[in-house]
């Protein structure tokens, strides 16, 4: 018989107690080298890692968002799980009101039976996907919410929302546990990659971590009868304003590294926030030529699965987090 102790990360409800069991994913963060910044913190004691994160689940949103890629919103939107902090910290980062490590934590500290009741009670209004944003820093607590919301017999499709910055032995522990893969590729110009987001070592990350989800995955995204995904790899690139060469080279890592039949989806969305107001050049919108020339490069290549934005997506795709939805009105 299992036994069951009185979690000190959740807070009073319905269950009451949780199995060791279940909680045994968070051993990893003693020592704690799930990503690629190995900062060895005891996240149990201490929160001085790159990402600032502890061992709680910390998360700033639970809520139904349909503005994702068709195959992942679908008709009724996705459940997205929206974790705290980032290991990367972007200057530039759209997301930047739950992404920034000097949030104080405690703000977004939820208990694990919350956690299950907020996304068992979306699955029940018939929406069957469940994302989870900015993972890469909280997988021990992903993967107890994805076992404590099928031992309440549920059963959606996972979808792992990653910013790509994400170590290829830590995404082989998620082999059979996630459906979809959803990662950004960001960068394969390494200055940009330092001074924007303090790594240097991006592209060869990136570069792995998406060969190893090729290899889990393959090419082929697996549609649903209400062509919804299933299992698969979506990968998202971001044109940033100014930096067009950076994207053609990603585009042409993936077409002659990995496959030109993998679904890309190409955004326009960027906006300047007010934090990068004085940059050089992320003090402003992307260019249409600028997103024209990455569009013809994409075709140019024959990366001919996915999607591309409308122009006027930088408009659409602003989320405030303050709201309790915080896409409704966007």
């Amino acid at each position: 018989m299992p036994k069951f102790v009185e979690s000190k990360l959740s807070k009073k409800n319905s269950r009451g107690m949780i199995s060791e069991e279940l909680l045994k994913p968070l051993d990893e963060l003693r020592d704690c080298a799930i990503c690629p910044r190995e900062c060895h913190v005891n996240r149990f004691e201490s929160s001085k890692g790159i990402c600032r994160s502890d061992a709680s689940f910390n998360i700033a949103s639970i809520c139904i968002h349909k503005g994702e890629e068709p195959v992942i919103s679908g008709p009724l939107g996705i459940c997205n799980i929206f974790f705290t902090n980032c290991n990367l910290q972007c200057v530039y980062c759209q997301n930047h009101q739950i992404s920034d490590i000097r949030l104080p934590r405690d703000a977004f500290r939820m208990g694990i039976d919350n956690i299950v009741n907020e996304v068992t009670a979306i699955l029940d209004r018939g929406i069957n996907m469940v994302g989870f944003v900015s993972p890469t820093h909280f997988i021990p607590q992903m993967k107890i919410i994805i076992q404590a919301v099928k031992n309440e017999g549920y059963s959606p499709v996972w979808v792992y929302n990653s910013n790509g910055y994400d170590k290829v032995e830590t995404l082989k522990s998620l082999e059979g546990l996630i459906d979809v893969y959803l990662p950004d590729f960001k960068y394969m110009d390494t200055w940009l990659a330092g001074s924007l987001s303090k790594a240097e070592d991006y592209p060869a990350v990136a570069a792995a971590a998406m060969k190893e989800m090729y290899r889990q995955k393959g090419s082929a995204l697996h549609l649903s009868d209400e062509n919804t995904a299933e299992s698969g790899i979506v990968i998202r690139h971001l044109v940033l304003p100014g930096q067009v060469q950076n994207s053609l080279s990603v585009l042409r890592f993936i077409a002659e590294n990995i496959s030109p039949k993998l679904h890309i989806s190409l955004m326009s969305q960027y906006y300047p926030t007010d934090r990068v107001m004085e940059h050089p050049f992320l003090h402003r919108e992307l260019y249409r030529e600028e997103y024209d020339k990455v569009v013809e490069e994409m075709e140019n290549l024959a990366l001919d699965h996915g999607w591309i934005q409308g122009f006027e997506s930088t408009a659409h795709y602003r989320p405030d987090f303050r709201q309790e939805h915080p896409f409704e009105a966007r």
